[in-house]
């Protein structure tokens, strides 16, 4: 039963019933002993589908019950955050970290970094019960090994869970960055209850974060997702893969950065797309509705293959503005299947930066831990000597 209270930050007891196998009557009495103990409370949920209808009571754990750690290495960052089981944020710190070319500056910094969230948070060190991490790059889902030389030359074959173990002393799981935006909005951002979702994260590389009844896909060696180098332009520039033409080469942002300054030279700053994209300079909007429409060709096949209820677009902020959206809008309708996919939504992601992240604080929160009592009350052995209190 604590298993499926952190798996669903917020559940009713009829949910717990069918995922559990328990009955119903011993879900209430498991739920009134944890309730004694300080674990779990009882609150009004959503309301289902109107605004006048009753609003179901659902079960949510408490801090008594844990916390857990999140953590996002970028390519120049590193971020911390320390949530609850019932997936509340309560604290996020970052540094700028040169995380490309080494694991042990990034991991000295998470340390430091969790060390001031969970300060910051009130909770004790000994609450902590597991962290997530997420790296841009593929995962060995097997060996745990980081498996590109590519994307984190520094950090090629190492396994990072064991390091950070070592560092934060809770048991740590380790998944791509992709994956942890498409969990973090699928469970608190842009695509809550949403089932089946691409998640598109656009930033120095393209990657997607497939979710697929419910479930991150990852594939048989965790490559699952790695839509950048998917090849879209036939002999086209060299990609850091050895491939030439793929989608990262014309739609991430370093290449809408570089076509920018190949067309306006320094008449429009390129480091801030965004700010670009402000001056109202119509060669901006031209090149990111064209780096939309790449990504869209490639998004329309994806929807084929994995028929999503919801794409979200994150990362570089520049590809959740209006251009891009747009584009890729134009290339899903224009490549899909007649009556299929005129459905999907596309939208931009909610969580922003923190989507990652967040994610993470999910991957660790459902995690099991047995440190949590879940005998019930009546049924806990009595101290000698002692007796009903």
């Amino acid at each position: 039963m604590i298993d499926a209270l952190r798996q669903s930050p917020e559940i009713t007891r009829a949910d717990v019933a069918d995922r559990t196998g328990l009955s119903r009557a011993t879900v209430s009495a498991l739920v009134r002993d944890l309730e004694r103990d300080g674990l779990v409370e009882v609150v009004a949920g959503t309301a289902n589908g109107t605004r006048t209808g009753r609003r179901p009571e659902v079960l949510r754990l408490t801090r008594r019950a844990g916390a857990v750690l999140g953590v996002d290495f970028g390519h120049e960052h590193v971020r911390v955050a320390v949530g609850d089981l019932a997936g509340r944020t309560l604290s996020t710190h970052q540094e700028p970290v040169d995380v490309d070319h080494g694991m042990d500056a990034a991991l000295a910094a998470a340390r430091r970094l969790a060390d001031r969230a969970i300060a910051e948070s009130g909770i004790r060190p000994t609450d902590v019960i597991a962290c997530g991490a997420g790296v841009p790059g593929p995962v060995d889902r097997l060996s745990g090994r980081i498996g590109s030389t590519m994307m984190l030359p520094g950090w090629s074959g190492t396994t990072l869970a064991v390091a950070l173990e070592a560092q934060l002393g809770v048991p740590v799981v380790v998944d791509n960055d992709a994956n942890l935006g498409a969990l973090g909005e699928q469970t608190a951002g842009a695509a809550v209850g949403i089932d089946d979702v691409i998640y598109v994260k656009v930033s120095s590389g393209v990657g997607a974060g497939l979710i697929s009844g419910g479930n991150v896909l990852h594939g048989g060696t965790g490559i699952a997702g790695e839509i950048g180098h998917v090849a879209v332009v036939p002999n086209g520039v060299p990609c850091r893969c050895g491939g030439r033409g793929c989608l990262e080469t014309v739609a991430s942002a370093p290449a809408v950065r570089r076509q920018l300054h190949a067309t306006a030279g320094d008449e429009i700053p390129a480091d801030d797309l965004v700010a670009a994209l402000a001056t109202g300079d119509p060669r901006v909007a031209r090149l990111l509705a064209d780096a939309g429409r790449a990504l869209g060709r490639v998004l329309a096949s994806a929807c084929h293959l994995l028929d999503p209820s919801a794409i979200v677009l994150g990362g570089d902020p520049a590809f959740a503005t209006d251009p891009v959206l747009a584009g890729v809008r134009e290339e899903l309708d224009r490549h899909r299947l007649p009556g299929s996919g005129s459905g999907v939504q596309l939208v931009p992601a909610r969580l922003g930066d923190l989507g990652q992240v967040v994610g993470a604080l999910r991957l660790a929160a459902a995690l099991p831990d047995r440190r949590i009592p879940i005998v019930p009350h009546d049924q806990q052995p009595v101290p000698p000597g002692g007796g009903a209190t």
